[in-house]
């Protein structure tokens, strides 16, 4: 055996090794396509998915927050933890099986309230259609380390327009762990966020101005005893 023969073998494990995530996109492409919801939940973990809308909102929250000089440094650490909890239950009502698939199918996930953005007007989710679209995905993909991998769906598009699905190698499956949103939802997730805690400071100040109080009614005092 050439000395040279070990390193080239090695070359062309890992070559082969890093197509393995492109045969679990295709798979994951392929259930979206078809409606499967059933088949993407098998291939999805929810709760770090949730996680990571969870801080991708609060970080556009607290960047508005740290901007906002009305707001003294214990009021800000009380909204930021508020924001996390009013973050986490959203995600569990829009973090679903079937928002993902509709989420992937078309970059826009159908049940989120309020018109689609004219940007996100065409769908752009996660398309393969050919060999071709096999190969932009394989260019554009990133090894994190010897078990995870990013890839950026449409992979042609800008990155403000851009899905990136992080996948991760557990036992002999691929799945999907991380999905970084466009910057067109993560901003709607956000205005979510921000109107929820615009209710929380408001129900600290207590009732509105110009709106107080009706008077108390005066005591009865019952005939021939104390009030």
């Amino acid at each position: 055996m050439r000395w040279w023969t070990l390193p080239v073998l090695a070359i062309v494990a890992w070559f082969v090794y890093t197509l393995t995530p492109l045969y679990a996109l295709y798979g994951l492409a392929r259930d979206v396509q078809a409606g499967d919801v059933e088949a993407v939940e098998r291939r999805v973990n929810f709760r770090t998915l949730r996680l990571s809308l969870v801080r991708q909102a609060t970080a556009t929250v607290r960047s508005a927050m740290a901007a906002d000089p009305s707001l003294d440094s214990r009021e800000r650490q009380r909204l930021n933890d508020a924001a996390t909890g009013i973050a986490l239950a959203l995600a569990e009502s829009l973090v679903t099986a079937k928002t993902v698939t509709d989420l992937l199918d078309d970059g826009w996930p159908e049940g989120l309230e309020g018109p689609r953005p004219d940007r996100v007007a065409r769908p752009r989710g996660l398309r393969v259609d050919g060999i071709g679209s096999l190969i932009r995905f394989y260019l554009a993909s990133e090894m994190r380390g010897f078990r995870t991998v990013v890839m950026a769906a449409p992979p042609d598009a800008p990155r403000a327009d851009q899905l990136r699905l992080r996948l991760r190698l557990r036992g002999t499956t691929w799945r999907l762990i991380d999905l970084e949103v466009t910057e067109s939802l993560r901003d709607r997730f956000a205005q979510k966020l921000a109107k929820a805690l615009a209710r929380v400071r408001s129900g600290d100040r207590g009732e509105p101005r110009g709106e107080p109080r009706p008077p108390a009614a005066p005591p009865v005092t019952p005939p021939g005893g104390e009030p």
